[in-house]
């Protein structure tokens, strides 16, 4: 058939749907199809000779790097390409075929979305992780460089970079663990299953599943063909992800544009009119992949939502495309915001004087009061007409005693404790020697990174025995689909 030929319904679903799925399916299926057959082979549940035929086959459909055929409409979807092609290979007519033996089309699609699935995880987690890596080393490199912190929208306290990047990092460390945790949930098989109810042959899903590197298999078959969680949680993990990522984004934006970290070059674009100009346009795109990859995770809860509790296309096929561009995107944005991150430099930090006039140190002032003895809410009452009156800077001893007499203590303040009150007000980098394990002190945040690198290290961990388990489950089909296709 002539795509000319084709009918509404091919030109503008079927031929679109395979065009983006076929490169993704294709050899997915053709894999999955070798698991299958060397299981059917060994149970005896088709004759040898014709098993050692189809793995042939499927050998030369694997090895085949030619771009897929265009869609003409002589083949529905990619499930019938495959048996189209693999009855070429083996020179049989179609009907000759055994390869869709106690298999459906539904448990085969759903098999091969989870291998799919993750297999791009794997690769997002690596992002995450070498994201978390980067922002730990920038946090370690400038535990020492004061700023000031913002809390709705306005100077707070001072903290440093190194804080402020320790605390994404730990974002991201949790984030690395549901990954991994994601990763864990999608593999188990649900390859068995056919349509929904199984078979009455004597077939080992286990073994398709072990040959696949599945950890085990679905519990209920119904649920192998109709569940749908497993998809809804990639999306709306990936959409977390990338939501807290673009608020460090937008963090950033305020950095460079208060010249408080240099731009990296790379990851600017110049002006069509104004030479001078370098726009950091690389954070705008995070916050727009962001917004991105919610849609993504909105559609596919949408989808899900509207499916019958059953096969279908809602919930399947029509939520892939969104998943796959989904992983892709997350996979990108960690690459652009970690590639960012290692080229941050501090350029022109708050000085003293600028965190001081910003009233950031008002809360330190305040505690210090509170070392002598003063209760917490006087000595807030004490510092805020201390504000009142002046900036920190300006702020004398005489002044100190006299917001404290209006006040009303109970107990005149003594030399030292004005004296505290007054080096807290005027001197932010005090915050350096803060104790606190998880505060911005430069020890206490070069300790942070030490214990969020561990963290790190146990998902790494956990990745490579993935990739491991994977890796040795391809080499045992690879060996036993070629010694049962002699």
């Amino acid at each position: 058939m002539s795509t000319s030929a084709l009918t509404t319904y091919q030109r503008h679903h079927l031929r679109p749907t395979y065009e983006h799925h076929v490169g993704h399916l294709f050899p997915a299926m053709v894999r999955a199809s070798q698991a299958h057959v060397v299981m059917l082979t060994e149970r005896g549940l088709i004759p040898a000779e014709r098993g050692a035929g189809l793995l042939r086959g499927l050998a030369v459909l694997r090895a085949d790097t030619a771009s897929a055929p265009i869609y003409d409409g002589s083949f529905e979807d990619v499930y019938y390409l495959v048996e189209k092609r693999l009855a070429e290979a083996c020179g049989i007519p179609a009907a000759q075929l055994d390869v869709q033996l106690a298999r459906s089309r539904n448990d085969l699609d759903a098999g091969v979305f989870r291998m799919l699935l993750r297999d791009q995880l794997l690769g997002v987690l690596d992002r995450v992780l070498a994201t978390g890596a980067t922002a730990l080393d920038v946090a370690d490199r400038y535990a020492d460089v004061v700023i000031t912190g913002y809390t709705h929208r306005r100077p707070a306290q001072p903290t440093t970079i190194g804080h402020a990047l320790a605390g994404y990092a730990e974002a991201l460390a949790g984030e690395a663990v549901a990954y991994a945790d994601l990763i864990d949930q999608l593999n188990v098989s649900p390859l068995g299953s056919c349509a929904f109810a199984g078979t009455d042959l004597d077939i080992s899903p286990a073994r398709v599943a072990e040959l696949l590197g599945f950890d085990g298999l679905v519990t209920n078959s119904y649920e192998a063909v109709a569940g749908a969680d497993h998809l809804v949680r990639v999306g709306t993990l990936n959409a977390q992800s990338l939501a807290t990522g673009a608020r460090l984004a937008r963090t950033l934006m305020d950095w460079l544009t208060w010249r408080w970290v240099a731009t990296p070059g790379d990851f600017t674009q110049g002006s069509s009119i104004m030479p001078q100009k370098r726009n950091p346009v690389v954070l705008e795109h995070l916050v727009s992949m962001a917004g991105a990859a919610a849609g993504d995770a909105a559609s596919v809860l949408n989808n899900v939502g509207a499916a019958w509790w059953e096969d279908s296309n809602n919930a399947t096929t029509d939520v892939q495309v969104r998943l796959w561009d989904s992983n892709d995107r997350t996979d990108r944005f960690f690459a652009l915001l970690g590639g960012f991150l290692a080229e941050l430099e501090p350029l022109e930090p708050p000085s003293r004087e600028e965190i001081v006039a910003s009233g950031a140190t008002t809360t330190a002032a305040a505690d210090a009061l509170t070392l002598h003895g003063v209760p917490f809410r006087a000595a807030h009452s004490v510092v805020g007409r201390l504000v009142r009156s002046g900036a920190p800077d300006s702020w004398t001893e005489s002044d100190v005693r006299a917001a404290a007499d209006a006040v009303g203590l109970a107990e005149p303040l003594d030399d030292a404790a004005v004296a505290d009150l007054i080096a807290a007000a005027v001197r932010p980098e005090l915050v350096l020697r803060r104790a606190q394990i998880d505060g911005p002190g430069s020890d206490a945040v070069r300790a942070q990174v030490g214990e969020l690198r561990g963290a790190f290290d146990t998902v790494a961990g956990r990745l490579a025995a993935v990739r491991d388990r994977l890796a040795a489950a391809d080499a045992a089909l690879d060996e036993v689909a070629e010694v049962t296709a002699r």
